[in-house]
């Protein structure tokens, strides 16, 4: 794991939001420890990790069975990549939030408008970038591509 804070390092946002406003997530990343550190920065924020899968067979599978509002996969995954499991979810729901997390250090060449992906962003993910993300969707609502401009 790069780098990757302590799960209990993380700060308390406050009240804990109605259910309502919690966001939905899937976690798609093959680097397990990334994969479940990353579920404990959502948690933290007070939001609802759905599913952690490690391929992008599962999900799709995940995506199907929980209709999370945000997907935070990774590029390169076996079973299926990042890029190929982005491409299945959007055809079958075209409101899909997908942001594709990378370790690439070329991650800004991974245009992710040729696979409906809303943004890459570089692992590791900051907790400050990942709580707006996650509150800027829960004031948008389901579905909500405006997580574009604070995940750019």
């Amino acid at each position: 794991m790069r780098n990757a804070p302590e799960a209990n390092n993380f700060p308390t946002l406050g009240t804990k939001p109605s259910a309502s406003m919690g966001v939905r997530v899937l976690i798609a990343d093959d680097e397990r420890d990334f994969a479940l550190m990353l579920a404990e920065m959502v948690r933290a924020a007070r939001h609802e990790v759905v599913d952690v899968v490690h391929s992008g067979l599962d999900a799709i599978r995940s995506y199907r069975r929980h209709k999370p509002q945000i997907v935070f996969m990774d590029f390169a995954m076996a079973k299926l990549n990042g890029l190929t499991a982005c491409r299945n979810i959007l055809s079958d729901d075209p409101t899909g939030c997908i942001l594709f997390l990378s370790g690439l250090s070329e991650h800004r060449d991974l245009a992710p408008q040729s696979s409906g992906a809303l943004a890459v962003l570089q692992k590791p993910i900051g907790f400050t970038m990942l709580v707006q993300i996650l509150n800027e969707a829960a004031s948008q609502g389901s579905g909500s591509q405006t997580v574009t401009a604070c995940a750019s």
